[in-house]
């Protein structure tokens, strides 16, 4: 029983707000990418059926295994950080209830049952898939000499769009640009107010973070990088000459934000960090209406 209780706690399968960052953008995509492929296939084809039905059970468990291993990996690199950190001490490896060995098996096994998955696809996903894990293998690591490990952070997770296009052979649509750059600028805004709440620590053991690197302009490029999100979903609508609807909900999300940043003047970051589950949760809600408008309004 412990040794479960140390793999559900490495993979971190107990606190699935990572698996929901990941999950909503790609739910995202699926629909932009389902809307895309329906201008030229027929819904009701058994082929086209099974290839969504498919993509979706793919994208979903994908994104559990993908987040889970991202963890392990980076407790079996950060051990040692761990060990120096009140937050992280009790982590499976610092606190001895895993041994290195075990992790890296549960690890290469997350890695194996992610490339079955991987390959129920197409070469061109297979492709983005493994690069993309392999920046996920590299991304803890980038906290030691990159200033803004965020970035590269965006950049690997943001990999999710690309993917679920490719899965359902529209990786060619202008809307790939467009939402990796609003996904990416979103997880560099949730995860810097993540990683305010590190500072000291990070300070102490000597890693790299953006609060660290924008130093007092953190809350104000924290806001940048909110208003290129929101703005890039706006001109994604006026591409897709979406309804009044999707503006309406894209402009609200700001709310969110308003609200993350009262929480960080009473500097609580994780919270802030947290509060992002409910942006992609509504985000997703906001298309799923905009996509089937003309079916709600007769």
């Amino acid at each position: 029983m412990g040794k479960f209780i140390s793999f559900i706690s490495i993979t971190r399968l107990d606190k699935p707000i990572g698996i929901y960052l990941l999950l909503y953008p790609s739910l995202i995509a699926f629909l932009f990418a389902t809307n895309d492929l329906l201008d030229s296939a027929d819904l009701y084809s058994l082929e086209v059926q099974e290839l969504l039905l498919n993509s979706l059970v793919i994208i979903i468990l994908g994104c559990i295994l993908v987040r889970s291993a991202g963890c392990v990996i980076n407790d079996i690199f950060d051990y040692k950080f761990d060990k120096r950190v009140s937050r992280t001490k009790g982590r499976p490896i610092a606190n001895g209830s895993l041994s290195l060995l075990e992790a890296w098996i549960i690890f290469i096994t997350l890695g194996i049952l992610s490339i079955l998955l991987l390959i129920q696809t197409n070469p061109q996903t297979i492709l983005i898939g493994c690069i993309t894990a392999l920046l996920i293998v590299i991304y803890p690591l980038t906290k030691r000499f990159i200033l803004g490990p965020q970035f590269f952070l965006a950049i690997t997770f943001g990999g999710c769009i690309p993917i679920v296009f490719s899965m359902l052979g529209q990786i060619h649509n202008s809307e790939v640009i467009l939402l990796y750059i609003a996904n990416a600028a979103w997880i560099i805004s949730y995860d810097t107010f993540y990683a305010m709440g590190d500072a000291e620590d990070d300070i102490k053991i000597g890693i790299n973070s953006t609060p660290l690197w924008w130093k007092d302009n953190t809350i104000f490029l924290i806001k940048i990088f909110q208003l290129i999100f929101i703005s890039t979903l706006l001109i994604l609508g006026l591409l897709e000459s979406f309804s009044f609807l999707w503006f309406a909900g894209v402009i609200s999300l700001l709310l969110f934000f308003y609200y993350q940043h009262t929480l960080a003047k009473k500097e609580k970051f994780l919270e802030a960090f947290k509060n992002n589950n409910y942006v992609g949760l509504s985000l997703l809600l906001i298309l799923l209406i905009e996509l089937n408008l003309d079916k709600l309004i007769p």
